[in-house]
């Protein structure tokens, strides 16, 4: 599909994407459609496929119903990144107070549930046909694309939940949450099959959203964090040095689809801000007075309440979101050296991150600070790695799996785990029991 083709032609296939979208309200539902033979037909076509595609995109960055939305609110009040704003908000207010106050009433959880759920279910059907379709490069295009956001809605349930649904459907059974990850990483593995046997189309490419999601790029970034999240530490070091660092990924916005943390938080200072210029971390973690991203991701505001504001990717209503950082892939390496005692090179990676100025960052974001030389122990410089990951990845939804992973204690948050939604315990007699912290 051509850009300058029908508008009216578009909004009907995105339009179609949006039901298709919105027939999954839990993992337990049955998905037979009395118009199925319509449905059939829309799914053998390639335009319409991207257009459902992108519509999956939109589900899961757009509006406080996002997963975007969802996971960095409920990661970063239990991780003591956000401090409420109006106890109001009761979602909000109960992740904020922690413990059992948070049970599967809460929406937020509901929301990242069922959007996820719905991504997975709405992704494998167009990977399914995609794999049908004659135009092979296409197809390509349209498989890595979507495996994109399968794999997100993978890994978001992963790092919430004990246990994720091992499939989709009537009392669907569940899984632990590290075969969650693995599906995501087998997932983005057959992508990449599929893009290095036919390479994407640049006909695909003109068709998706311009300047945001880089897919091959996102693919290795997903597969080295998911690979460092389940210990496969040689196989996230593989991945994240195929990441060119100077690609940008990002959800875009503009004034029709705006940010969901600015629209939601920042322009409302409604909801949450960030707790304090410590960004959450305990006093032994506390960033170094010149690190040059704690004004890069917060904005002193004192005298007036809060003293410290959102700023960062959430500071504008068109302000872009990164799927992934570069600093992040070089954490991981750090960390995956670290994990398998070669010290020196995670020392080497660790201080690209410490070291790196703002100039020198596609998004702008650099500590700049002197590197360290002083010799450490796998347990200080681990230790270090995640001070340097809760400052580089700030809001990003991926503290809570980084405080398991390095054992901190249970004192610096408010849950480990969350409780699963009434909207799938009341729908399906597998649901798990609840952790009980």
């Amino acid at each position: 599909m051509k850009k300058n083709n029908s508008i009216c032609m578009r909004l009907f296939y995105y339009g179609y994407g949006l039901a298709l979208i919105f027939t999954l309200s839990s993992c337990t539902k049955d998905y037979i459609d009395p118009s199925r033979a319509l449905n059939e037909e829309a799914l053998s076509s390639s335009q319409a496929l991207t257009d459902i595609s992108i519509g999956l995109q939109r589900t899961y960055s757009y509006l406080r119903t996002s997963n975007i939305y969802n996971k960095v609110t409920a990661n970063g009040f239990v991780t003591n990144e956000l401090l409420l704003r109006n106890e109001g908000n009761i979602p909000e207010l109960q992740l904020s107070t922690g413990g059992s106050t948070v049970d599967g009433t809460n929406t937020v959880l509901a929301g990242l549930w069922t959007s996820s759920n719905k991504i997975i279910y709405d992704a494998n059907l167009v990977i399914q046909n995609a794999r049908k379709l004659a135009d092979k490069n296409r197809a390509s295009g349209i498989i890595a694309y979507t495996t994109v956001l399968k794999a997100l809605s993978l890994g978001d349930l992963a790092m919430n939940w004990e246990q994720v649904p091992a499939t989709v459907g009537r009392n669907a059974s569940f899984v632990d949450r590290m075969e969650g990850y693995r599906m995501a990483i087998s997932s983005i593995d057959s992508a990449l099959l599929f893009t290095e046997t036919d390479s994407i189309s640049n006909a695909f490419l003109q068709d998706i959203p311009a300047a945001s999601i880089d897919i091959k790029n996102t693919l290795y970034a997903l597969k080295a964090r998911y690979s460092l999240y389940i210990g496969d530490y040689e196989e996230a070091l593989s991945a994240a040095s195929q990441v060119d660092l100077k690609k940008v990924s990002v959800f875009a916005y503009d004034n029709v689809s705006p940010n969901p943390i600015y629209t939601f938080a920042t322009s409302t200072n409604n909801v949450f801000q960030p707790k304090d210029e410590h960004l959450g971390l305990p006093e032994a973690l506390y960033p170094d007075p010149n690190d040059q991203r704690v004004l890069f991701y917060i904005e002193n505001a004192n005298p007036a309440p809060p003293a410290v504001r959102i700023k960062g990717f959430w500071f504008t209503n068109e302000s872009p979101i990164p799927v992934y950082l570069p600093g992040e892939m070089l954490l991981i390496k750090a960390e995956a050296y670290a994990r398998t005692s070669r010290l020196d090179l995670a020392l080497i990676e660790l201080n690209k991150v410490i070291t790196k100025k703002p100039n020198d960052d596609v998004y702008g974001l650099g500590a700049a600070m002197p590197g360290l030389t002083d010799p450490y122990s796998e347990e200080e410089l681990l230790t270090l790695i995640y001070k340097h990951r809760c400052i580089e990845l700030f809001m990003s939804g991926l503290k809570l799996e980084d405080m398991r992973r390095f054992n901190r204690p249970q004192t610096e948050m408010k849950r480990n785990f969350f409780p699963y939604p009434f909207v799938e315990r009341d729908n399906n007699a597998n649901t798990p029991a609840d952790p009980t912290f």
